[in-house]
C-alpha cells in the first residue's frame, strides 16, 4: 500500500529534483545589470572619497613619522620623535587656552539659537523674515566675513564711529589689546554660526507633535513648563550634536582668526599653529603630528561626552 503512494520520478528530471531540491536558475542579463548598477553609481563618489580623504589621511600619518620640510624630496624617518615632542613641549599646547574663548562663545551661540528657535517655532509676526536674518550670516563666505569685521573693529572703523555717536570717544584698540582680541574674534564666530544651530534646533522643535502642547496647555502648563518638559527633552539629541560640534569647532577654529590676525601670537589657535609649522617653519612632520593630536582630542572629547551623557531615548507621551 505504501509503495503505491510513492510516485516515481521521471528519468528526464535532474538529480536535484529527485532529491527533493530545487534547480538553481541561471543568472540572467537583467539580474547581472541590477546587481552591478548600484556599484556603478557608487564607483565615482567612492573613488573620490578614497582619493581626496583616505589617501591624504594615510599620507598625513606617514608624514608624522618623518622630518620632511614640505619642499625637498628627502623625507627622513624619525620614528616617534615628533610625538615625543608633542608629549614633552608644553608650548605647543598653550594655544589651546585661546580655544576657551571660542568654546565659551559656542555655548553663547547655542543659547541664542535655542531661544530664537523656540520663539519662532510658534506663531510670530514676520517670523520668516527673522529666520532669514538669523541664517544669513552662515551663508556668507568666511573670508569675506573676516574682512568685513576687520574694518568693523579697526581704529576709526564702524564700531568706533558708532560708539562716538553714542558719546564714547576713547574706545580701546579692539584687535590689538590681548584681553579683547580673542573676545572680539569669538564674537564674530558667534555671529556667523548662530544660524547653523538655529536651523538645527528649529527643525527639531518643529518635529515635536503639536498635540503635546495642547495637552500641556489643558493641564495648566505655562511657556516655561512647555519648554522645560516638552521642547528640551524632545530635542535632546540635537543639543548633544550641537555640543559635539561646538567643542570640535572650538578646538579646530582657523578661518576667522587667520584672516583677521594671521599668525599673531595673542590670537593663534591650534590649527593656525599647525599651519605655521608646516608652511612657515617648514616642519611638515611636526605639523602632521599636531593634526593627528587635534583629531585625537576631538575624538576623546566626543567619547567622554557620549560616555557620561548617553543618548537615551525619551518618550514624551
Amino acid at each position: 500500500m505504501s509503495d503505491a503512494l510513492v510516485r516515481p520520478v521521471p528519468a528526464g528530471r535532474p538529480a536535484s529534483a529527485r532529491r527533493g531540491g530545487q534547480t538553481r536558475k541561471p543568472l540572467t542579463k537583467r539580474k547581472v545589470i541590477r546587481a552591478i548598477t548600484p556599484w556603478a553609481f557608487l564607483a565615482l563618489p567612492l573613488g573620490l572619497l578614497v582619493l581626496l580623504t583616505y589617501l591624504p589621511a594615510a599620507n598625513l600619518i606617514r608624514y608624522s613619522f618623518t622630518s620632511w620640510d614640505g619642499i625637498g624630496p628627502d623625507q627622513d624617518w624619525v620614528g616617534l620623535a615628533n610625538y615625543q615632542r608633542m608629549a614633552t613641549d608644553p608650548s605647543l599646547y598653550r594655544v589651546l587656552l585661546v580655544s576657551g574663548f571660542y568654546l565659551a562663545g559656542a555655548f553663547i551661540q547655542m543659547a541664542i539659537a535655542l531661544y530664537f528657535a523656540t520663539i519662532l517655532s510658534f506663531k510670530v509676526r514676520f517670523k520668516n523674515f527673522f529666520k532669514g536674518v538669523l541664517l544669513f550670516p552662515y551663508l556668507l563666505n568666511g573670508v569675506a566675513i573676516g574682512f568685513v569685521f576687520l574694518y568693523f573693529f579697526k581704529p576709526g572703523g564702524t564700531l568706533d564711529v558708532t560708539l562716538a555717536f553714542l558719546g564714547i570717544h576713547d574706545p580701546p584698540l579692539w584687535l590689538d589689546e590681548p584681553g579683547l582680541v580673542n573676545a572680539c574674534l569669538s564674537g564674530v564666530s558667534v555671529w556667523r554660526f548662530t544660524g547653523l544651530n538655529f536651523v538645527l534646533f528649529l527643525g527639531a522643535i518643529q518635529s515635536i507633535p503639536g498635540d503635546l502642547y495642547e495637552a500641556a496647555s489643558l493641564d495648566g502648563a505655562n511657556s516655561w513648563h512647555r519648554f522645560w518638559y516638552i521642547i528640551l527633552p524632545g530635542i535632546r539629541r540635537v543639543v548633544t550634536l550641537s555640543f559635539i560640534l561646538a567643542i570640535s569647532g572650538a578646538l579646530s577654529v582657523f578661518e576667522i582668526p587667520f584672516v583677521m590676525q594671521g599668525y599673531a601670537v595673542r590670537s593663534k589657535t591650534f590649527a593656525i599653529q599647525a599651519v605655521e609649522k608646516a608652511f612657515v617653519n617648514h616642519k611638515v612632520g611636526l605639523a602632521a603630528t599636531m593634526s593627528i593630536v587635534l583629531l585625537a582630542l576631538v575624538l576623546l572629547v566626543t567619547w567622554l561626552q557620549r560616555r557620561f551623557f548617553p543618548d537615551e531615548r525619551i518618550d514624551l507621551a
